[in-house]
């Protein structure tokens, strides 16, 4: 995939994603008539692909991929075209049938124009075939325009299907700014929404980036801060106990004295008394 602008942040550039997909829409019709005025001159056909700005690839009426252009190639990291040319074939793609797409696929086989939206990228495939690290990119997703090029009599000669980036999540850019979010945010009550939109993710990838990278959960990294707060407060002997956890926003009777004994491996008063002995 391609890396984000320089300079953009990650909800910037998804803005920014998002107003070339417009773009890209207007751009559609006029395209699939330019194409069908084509038909009979391959060669001219696919210069005009080749130069088109949006990732595009081309198929023949069994499946076969017959062109990919180079904004496909750069936007999967895709070394060399002829990787793909002739070897992949999209009506035998597994996961076309696992993501539901295959019954639409085939009406674009059938002569239909079709619309995909919000389709997920099969990364770990893509990552698998062609050896490529997609940036690191942990999910994407893109809207697919698939139209049928037509010879005079009305059969298919080509399925010309182009892809527009939608969404991509980056872990290692979010799972920072979750990280920032909470660190800078430990001593008001957890919220995972407010967290996402600080990491531009959604709740359910953040909470799935997150545990994938840090090794836990939002919530328990929050917990981890809290505690650590909690220690540095208990250290301050003019505090009692209850005020130690009152300076961190939360009440001495309640369920964090239990996690705090489960984490430090004593309770809180048993930790004061460790740190006064010391």
């Amino acid at each position: 995939m391609k890396a984000q602008k320089p300079g953009l942040s990650p909800a910037e550039d998804t803005e920014s994603r998002v107003d070339q997909v417009d773009d890209a829409k207007d751009k559609l019709e006029i395209l699939h008539t330019s194409f069908q005025n084509v038909p009979e001159n391959e060669e001219l056909f696919f210069k005009i692909i080749e130069f088109f700005p949006y990732p595009i690839q081309v198929y023949s009426p069994d499946g076969t991929s017959v062109m990919v252009n180079s904004a496909l190639l750069d936007e999967f990291e895709v070394p060399d075209r002829e990787m793909v040319i002739g070897r992949y074939n999209i009506l035998k793609d597994p996961d076309i049938s696992r993501a539901g797409l295959f019954e639409a696929v085939q009406q674009a086989f059938s002569g239909e124009v079709v619309y995909v939206k919000d389709a997920e990228v099969p990364l770990k495939t893509i990552k698998e075939l062609y050896n490529t690290e997609c940036y690191h990119v942990d999910a994407a997703y893109q809207d697919a325009t698939l139209f049928p090029i037509l010879n005079n009599d009305g059969q298919v000669l080509y399925i010309v299907v182009i892809l527009i980036t939608r969404r991509i999540y980056r872990g290692k850019e979010s799972i920072i700014k979750a990280k920032e979010y909470l660190r800078n945010n430990w001593l008001h009550e957890f919220d995972i929404d407010r967290v996402a939109q600080a990491a531009n993710l959604s709740p359910y990838y953040l909470s799935r980036l997150f545990k994938k990278d840090v090794g836990m959960t939002p919530y328990n990294f929050y917990l981890s801060i809290k505690i650590d707060k909690i220690k540095e407060k208990l250290c301050d002997m003019n505090l009692t106990v209850s005020e130690a956890f009152a300076a961190c926003g939360v009440d001495y009777h309640g369920n964090i004295a239990r996690l705090f004994k489960k984490s430090v491996g004593l309770t809180p008063s048993e930790y004061r008394k460790k740190i006064k002995g010391k």
